[in-house]
């Protein structure tokens, strides 16, 4: 799969159109018919984008998109916002809530498709299956393989995960918790020392390298994946 992508629409003919459009391009589909849905699907199962309806009951589309970048879980998922409004003050209200493309109904499908894999590939690497490198550190999310100085790294799973997060997500400030959230996922149970020990694990299979100094440690907060020093 492409990558996961949770549609939120309380219209099922268009939920159903673009459901199919997305498994056809392979793509994994999650749906929704409004925003206590969404949320009940994203805590289960956290999607790699969101198509989200303006027009919702009860929670609008634009009211959701700022609560999904006030929340930790949510902050770093793209969003596109489909909606009928085709004003200019509409789109700007919409990209001023926090969601990072607009679409108008009608729209076509292929349209549609160009507009996730643009974005997929700006916010989310792995879900467009886009090699990464950084310094001469470079991981193939196809693959599974991590190369450096002309070397191949061998790393466990768990390790090539971390490290696709911290290349895909870098020069932020990750605390413990959002390291658990984005590598092992918020429905699993993992004390979060179990952060240090892989990340000890990641920068010795990069010392020989000399990568291990991309892992910066920020006290008091958590880790920085970083080429600045």
């Amino acid at each position: 799969m492409r990558g996961k992508i949770l549609i939120v629409d309380d219209e099922p003919a268009i939920r159903q159109m673009v459901s199919l459009a997305l498994s056809q391009a392979n793509y994994d589909c999650l749906e929704a018919a409004d925003t206590a849905e969404a949320q009940t699907k994203i805590l289960a199962d956290k999607p790699d984008l969101i198509l989200l309806d303006w027009m919702l009951p009860k929670v609008s589309g634009m009211d959701y998109a700022r609560q999904l970048r006030r929340e930790k879980l949510t902050e770093d998922i793209p969003v596109i916002m489909l909606t009928a409004r085709t004003e200019e003050e509409d789109k700007v209200k919409g990209l001023d809530s926090g969601v990072d493309d607009y679409i108008t109904k009608p729209f076509s499908t292929r349209e549609l498709l160009a507009r996730i894999r643009a974005l997929l590939r700006r916010t989310s690497p792995h879900a467009a299956e886009v090699s990464v490198e950084t310094g001469g550190l470079s991981l193939d999310p196809v693959t599974h393989r991590v190369t450096a100085a002309g070397q191949t790294l061998s790393l466990g799973p768990t390790e090539f995960r971390l490290l696709h997060f911290f290349m895909t997500h870098p020069e932020r400030v990750h605390s413990r918790e959002r390291l658990l959230n984005g590598v092992w996922g918020n429905n699993v149970y993992v004390e979060e020392r179990t952060v240090d020990v892989h990340i000890r694990r990641l920068r010795k299979i990069l010392t020989p390298t000399g990568h291990d100094g991309l892992i910066q440690t920020v006290r008091g907060t958590g880790y920085r994946f970083s080429a600045q020093s």
